[in-house]
């Protein structure tokens, strides 16, 4: 890791939901976006830690353009946060003008108040009310710390009577060297070939969706609902080398960015596009077989690769009556019993297309990527894939136990994480993993 000064943990305090993700993600991934606006969900689990090379080697010298930034949201609607730097911070109000700077090393809290924000220093000295603040360190080498996290680039806040937003503007592939551990875990050397392919299934989500979270003031999210983005707390000399090993690249079809699907564990094959997302009919989003020439899936070595979830009849029960409304319109009061669930049909790739639930006075379907939402093995956890067979055991005309036996994590669509670092193992590089999961596609150098 980049060594840095020791600064305080400071607590993060809010008042909505936190999208500083640590580390790897822990939450299940989102539900898919409307056509036309797909997300690129990540995986629901990563691959363990490993060492890292010590150095980085030098970047490269571009070939042309100028490398874009990027707005990320870290935190939307919190209540309030504290920002230290290693170095001099030069802040801004949203008009440009200069506030009393941040000394190094101390760390100052950042307030709402009515409908804007205030800055507060340890010796409890106030600035005045303003609209928002930029920050940048005085040194462009140093990070800015947010909470427990620091980050590359610059920090604003803006105030909006409901809380504090707090969004990070930072060249695209610093980003990207924020994004691939928190994506695919801390690996070794061995799987560098791997981490580059990510790195442009990466770099061409972010250039494809600038913009996409323009309503909340910034370009993507930090957390699940688009990319994991840890900051320079999550960097590792092996991201940096795969992020400047593919410096501007990205994946095109026919002149266009692709839309760069990812997910955890494929389970062996990977998943059609249409199979979860409407819109995503795409020649380049076809299933494939994603096995060695012995017939192995490459993704094998994933700890999600194969699973098995059980509902007793009662937690069955408990389960539906909190999804079914959500996902078929279903009252929870009509979930009084559960005759039978069954997979009715499948999908190109043999994942669940289909589930029909029968409540005895009525049955109901599910489909598509509501399959996942409705049979959750906890309230708070999505099933892993729709990649399973459904075995149940029946007493008195009622379920009294169901098990799903399955493969793979996460909807399976284009890239698969896991299948990348058999792929890489096995001696492919890069151009060869993205080859094998976008058919037809081209990589491109933008700057």
């Amino acid at each position: 890791m980049r060594s840095r000064a020791t600064l305080p943990r400071w607590l993060i305090t809010v008042g909505a939901a936190v999208l500083l993700t640590c580390g790897r993600a822990k939450a299940p991934e989102v539900a898919p976006q409307p056509e036309g606006q797909p997300a690129a969900p990540a995986p629901e689990a990563a691959p363990p830690a490993a060492p890292v090379p010590e150095v980085p080697p030098p970047a490269p010298e571009p070939v042309g353009g100028i490398e874009p930034e990027i707005a990320i949201g870290l935190v939307v609607g919190a209540a309030s946060l504290t920002i230290s730097s290693e170095a001099a911070i030069t802040v801004t109000d949203t008009m440009g003008i200069p506030v009393p700077g941040l000394p190094a090393s101390q760390a100052w809290a950042i307030v709402p108040q009515g409908s804007g924000l205030v800055l507060v220093a340890p010796d409890g000295w106030r600035s005045e009310r303003k609209m928002g603040f930029r920050l940048a360190p005085t040194s462009p080498a140093m990070t800015l710390t947010v909470g427990t996290r620091s980050y590359r680039g610059r920090i604003v806040l803006r105030g909006d009577g409901h809380g504090l937003t707090a969004i990070n503007q930072v060249g695209v592939e610093s980003y990207l060297a924020g994004v691939l551990s928190a994506e695919m875990g801390r690996r070794d050397s061995t799987d560098l070939e791997a981490m580059r392919a990510q790195a442009v299934i990466s770099r061409t989500f972010a250039l494809k969706n600038r913009g996409k979270r323009r309503t909340d003031g910034f370009d993507l999210n930090a957390s699940v609902a688009d990319q994991v983005y840890g900051g320079a707390t999550t960097e590792t000399p092996l991201a940096w080398s795969a992020v400047r090993g593919t410096t501007g690249q990205v994946l095109t079809w026919q002149g266009g960015l692709i839309d760069a699907f990812f997910s955890s564990t494929c389970g062996g094959r990977t998943a059609e596009g249409t199979e979860v997302y409407a819109g995503a009919n795409r020649p380049y989003l076809r299933s494939i077989e994603d096995v060695d020439l012995d017939g192995q899936a490459y993704c094998r070595i994933s700890p999600r690769f194969r699973w098995r979830e059980e509902w007793t009849g009662e937690s069955l029960r408990d389960i539906l009556r909190r999804t079914l409304p959500a996902t078929t319109g279903v009252s929870s009061a009509e979930v009084a019993r559960v005759v039978d669930v069954r997979v009715t049909s499948r999908t190109v790739s043999d994942r669940a297309g289909r589930v029909e639930i029968n409540l005895g006075n009525r049955v109901v379907a599910v489909s598509g990527p509501d399959i996942r939402l409705t049979l959750r093995p906890t309230p708070e956890q999505v099933l892993r894939s729709s990649g399973f067979t459904l075995t149940e055991t029946r007493s008195g005309g009622q379920v009294e136990r169901l098990v799903a036996d399955g493969r793979g994590a996460g909807h399976g669509v284009g890239f698969c994480q896991w299948g990348a670092v058999g792929r890489a193992r096995a001696g492919q590089d890069y151009q060869a993993i993205l080859r094998a999961y976008f058919t037809g596609t081209d990589i491109q150098r933008l700057y």
